[in-house]
C-alpha cells in the first residue's frame, strides 16, 4: 500500500482531473440506463405463472390489457373512440358491447353475468377492452396507456396494471431528485456540527457525490435497474460511505501534526485502507447477500449497492485526498469548534450499569422476538401508492361499477373435448368467490360463439391452447384469493396436467410464496457470510458471534416496532431492511471491538479498557449513525411511495437503534465475555 499511497499523493492533480472527466461517461450511462417500475418483472422466469404470461404474449398477443369505462349513451362516440384507440402503436384488439351489436347480437341476448361486467345501469357506463401486444412494463405499453389517457381525456377511467406502472413511474420521477436533495441537506447539517471546518462537509459530500454518479452511471452494464434501487441507491451510498470519508479526514489531521501535508496524506491513505477494509467488506457482503433472493429485485439492489461501496472506497482513497490537499489552506481558514456533543453520559451509563443493561436486554428479548415474528406484511402493490393516483381511482370504479376485481386466465390444451371444457366451466362457476367464467364452448355462449368474428376468436383459441377467463370477487394478494387460485389450479390440472392459471392474482400468489422464502434465505446468508468475514478480519471465534447477536437484536427491535405500532410493511422492506441494516451498521460493532482489543492490551483492568474504548469510538459511531439517519429519515417522511418510504424509515430508525445497542449493550457483552474473547482471539490480549 506504500507505493500506491505515494503514487496517489504524487499524482493528486492528474487523478482529480481524470476523476472529473470520468463524470462525463457516468452521466451518459446514468441517462441511458432504463428504469423498470414493475416489480413482477423480477419473478423467476422458470415459474409457471411467468411461463403462462409469456404464452399469452407470444401465442395470443395478450401482453397486457386495459379496461376503459365510457358513457354508453352514444354508440357512434364509442365506435369512434375504438377507432382512435386502434391506431395506438402495439394495440392489437379493441372490443366493446358495440362490437357485439355490430355482428348482429342484441345486447339483451347476452347473459346477465356477462352484461353486468360490461354495462353499468346506474352510471350508464360501458366497458371497452384494450389488448396490447407487449407486456405490462414495456415502454410501448406505457406509451400506449399515455396515448389512451389523452384520447379518453380522463385518466381515472382507465384501469390497467400498466396504468399502475405508469403512475408509479411519474410519481417516482417527480420525487427522486428531491430524495437526494433532502438527504444532502440533512447530512450536510450533521457533518457541519460533527467536523471542525465549514468547508469540509462540502468536500466530503462532493467526493461522495462523485462516487454516487460513478455507481449510477455504471448501472448501464445491467441494462436496467428497478425504480426502488434508483431511489435508495444514492441515499444509502451517502449514508453508508460517509464515515469512510470522515475517517480519512481525521487521519489526515492526526498525521499532519508531525508531518507536512503530503506525508500526512500518504500515511492517512495507508491507515484508512487498512482500517476500513474490514468494515467495507462486511457491508459489501451484506449487500451481495441480497443476490441470493429468488425475486431478482434483491440481485438488482444488491449488485448496485455493493458496487456503490467499491466506488465509495475508490473515491475516498483517490479523489478525496486530492480535494483535501488542494483545499488545505481553505480548510485551515474555515476551522471552527466541533459542535456535536460528546455524549459522555452514554459512556457513563454503559460503564456503570453493565448488569442492569444486561437484565434489560434479557427482559426485552421475548417481546422483541415476538414482535419480530408477528409484524404485518402486505403484498398488494397498489397499496404502496397514494389512493388518489388515476389508476387507483379507476380500479375502485371498476370494482364498484362492474365488480371486476381479480380477473384471471386459464391456459388449457386446445384438444380437450368440448364436453369436458363445458364440465370444467360449470365446476369453476361453483367455486366460492367466482362470479363469471367465460370459455369458447361453455353453455352460456354456445349459440353466440359462431357469430363472433374470427379476429376475436383468435384471442381465445390458438394452435395449442384455448383460454378460459374467470373473475374472482376476492382482492389480489389476500389469503382468500390465494386459496381460491390453489383450488382452481388443482381442478384444471385434473383435466389437463399442463394447464396454467395466469394473471395478476396468480403472479401475486407466487410473489408471496417466493418472498417468504427469500426472507429466510437472505437473513441466513447475510449472517453466515458476515460471520466468516469477521472471523478472518478479527481473527477471533467468539467475537464475531457476539457482534452479530448485538446487531441482530437491533434489527429485531427495529422490525418489532412495526408490530407494536400496528404498522403494515411492504414485503420488499421486510426482506431487504434486515440485511441492509446488518451490513451497514455491523461496522459500528467492529470498530468498538477492535478498539477494545487494542486498549485491553494496554490496560489490565477491563473496565478501564472499556472506558478508553468508549472515549475513542463513541464520537465516530454517533457521527456515522447520524449521517445514516440523516440520509434516510427525510426521504422516509417525504415520499408518497410506501415501498420506498418504509425502507428509508426503517433504516433511519435502525441506524439509531444499532448505535444505542453498540454503545450501551455491546460494552456489557464484551466485559462479561472478556475471558472467552481473550481465549478465542488470536494473540489474546498480549502486547
Amino acid at each position: 500500500m506504500n507505493k500506491i499511497s505515494k503514487f496517489i499523493v504524487k499524482s493528486y492533480i492528474p487523478i482529480l482531473i481524470i476523476g472529473l472527466l470520468l463524470l462525463i461517461p457516468s452521466i451518459i450511462g446514468y441517462i441511458n440506463t432504463r428504469i423498470n417500475y414493475d416489480i413482477l418483472v423480477y419473478l423467476p422466469e422458470d415459474i409457471e405463472t411467468i411461463q403462462g404470461q409469456n404464452i399469452l404474449t407470444k401465442d395470443f398477443g395478450i401482453g397486457s390489457y386495459a379496461f376503459v369505462m365510457v358513457d354508453s349513451s352514444n354508440s357512434k362516440y364509442i365506435l369512434n373512440l375504438e377507432n382512435k384507440i386502434k391506431k395506438i402503436d402495439k394495440v392489437n384488439t379493441v372490443f366493446s358491447v358495440e362490437d357485439i351489436k355490430d355482428v348482429g347480437i342484441p345486447k339483451d341476448m347476452l347473459p346477465n353475468e356477462i352484461l353486468e361486467k360490461i354495462y353499468d345501469k346506474k352510471t350508464n357506463e360501458t366497458m371497452i377492452m384494450v389488448l396490447f401486444d407487449e407486456s405490462t412494463s414495456k415502454d410501448s405499453s406505457l406509451n400506449g396507456i399515455t396515448e389512451l389517457r389523452e384520447i379518453v381525456k380522463d385518466s381515472t377511467k382507465i384501469s390497467s396494471m400498466t396504468a399502475m406502472v405508469l403512475d408509479t413511474k411519474n410519481l417516482s420521477d417527480q420525487e427522486v431528485a428531491i430524495y437526494v436533495l433532502i438527504a444532502v441537506i440533512l447530512v450536510l447539517i450533521v457533518l457541519t456540527i460533527s467536523t471542525d471546518s465549514y468547508i469540509i462537509p462540502f468536500l466530503l459530500l462532493g467526493n461522495i457525490g462523485i462516487a454516487i454518479l460513478y455507481n449510477l452511471g455504471s448501472n448501464i452494464i445491467f441494462g436496467q435497474i428497478s425504480y426502488i434501487t434508483l431511489a435508495i441507491a444514492a441515499i444509502l451510498q451517502l449514508g453508508v460511505t460517509t464515515d469512510f470519508s470522515i475517517f480519512l479526514y481525521n487521519q489526515y489531521k492526526l498525521f499532519k501534526k508531525d508531518n507536512n501535508k503530503k506525508e500526512a496524506m500518504e500515511l492517512a491513505i495507508k491507515e484508512t485502507f487498512s482500517s476500513i477494509l474490514g468494515s467495507s467488506l462486511t457491508t459489501f457482503a451484506g449487500f451481495l447477500a441480497l443476490c441470493t433472493m429468488q425475486l431478482t429485485l434483491g440481485k438488482d439492489i444488491g449488485l448496485v449497492m455493493a458496487k456503490g461501496i467499491v466506488c465509495g472506497l475508490i473515491t475516498v482513497l483517490t479523489i478525496l485526498p486530492a480535494l483535501l490537499l488542494i483545499c488545505d489552506k481553505l480548510i485551515e481558514k474555515t476551522k471552527h469548534k466541533v459542535l456535536l456533543p460528546k455524549f459522555n453520559f452514554l459512556q457513563k451509563i454503559s460503564i456503570n450499569n453493565t448488569k442492569k443493561i444486561l437484565v434489560v436486554f434479557l427482559l426485552l428479548l421475548i417481546p422483541v422476538i415476538y414482535g419480530y415474528k408477528n409484524y404485518k406484511v402486505y403484498y398488494k402493490l397498489d397499496d404502496s401508492l397514494p389512493k388518489d393516483l388515476p389508476f387507483n381511482i379507476a380500479n375502485q370504479k371498476l370494482k364498484d361499477e362492474f365488480n371486476i376485481i381479480s380477473p384471471s386466465i386459464i391456459l388449457l390444451d386446445k384438444n380437450i373435448p368440448n364436453y369436458k371444457v363445458k364440465e370444467l366451466t360449470e365446476k369453476l362457476n361453483n367455486i366460492d368467490g367466482i362470479d363469471l367464467v367465460l370459455s369458447p364452448y361453455n353453455s352460456m355462449n354456445s349459440g353466440i360463439i359462431n357469430m363472433i368474428p374470427e379476429s376475436l376468436k383468435n384471442k381465445v383459441v390458438s394452435n395449442k391452447y384455448q383460454l378460459i377467463i374467470y373473475n374472482s370477487e376476492y382482492e389480489i394478494a389476500t389469503n382468500k384469493l390465494n386459496s381460491q387460485i390453489e383450488t382452481v389450479n388443482d381442478l384444471v390440472k385434473s383435466y389437463d396436467k399442463d394447464s396454467i392459471v395466469a394473471g395478476e392474482g396468480a403472479l401475486m400468489k407466487d410473489l408471496v410464496k417466493i418472498s417468504d422464502h427469500d426472507l429466510k434465505t437472505v437473513n441466513y446468508t447475510s449472517i453466515a457470510v458476515i460471520i466468516i468475514i469477521m472471523f478472518i478480519v478479527l481473527k477471533s471465534i467468539a467475537l464475531p458471534i457476539i457482534l452479530i447477536l448485538a446487531i441482530e437484536f437491533a434489527i429485531f427491535t427495529n422490525l418489532s416496532i412495526a408490530f407494536y405500532t400496528n404498522t403494515s410493511l411492504p414485503f420488499v422492506a421486510s426482506i431487504v431492511v434486515g440485511t441492509i441494516q446488518l451490513g451497514a451498521t455491523i461496522d459500528y460493532a467492529i470498530l468498538m471491538s477492535n478498539t477494545y482489543i487494542k486498549t485491553r492490551k494496554e490496560y489490565k483492568n477491563k473496565k478501564e479498557a472499556m472506558k478508553k474504548t468508549l472515549e475513542l469510538t463513541t464520537p465516530s459511531i454517533i457521527t456515522s449513525a447520524l449521517c445514516f439517519f440523516a440520509a434516510t429519515i427525510g426521504v422516509g417522511i417525504y415520499t408518497k411511495i410506501d415501498m420506498i418510504g418504509s425502507i428509508c424509515s426503517l433504516l433511519s430508525r435502525g441506524s439509531i437503534i444499532s448505535m444505542l445497542v453498540v454503545i450501551l449493550l455491546l460494552p456489557s457483552l464484551l466485559l462479561i465475555f472478556d475471558k472467552l474473547i481473550e481465549k478465542t482471539t488470536k494473540g489474546g490480549f498480549k502486547k
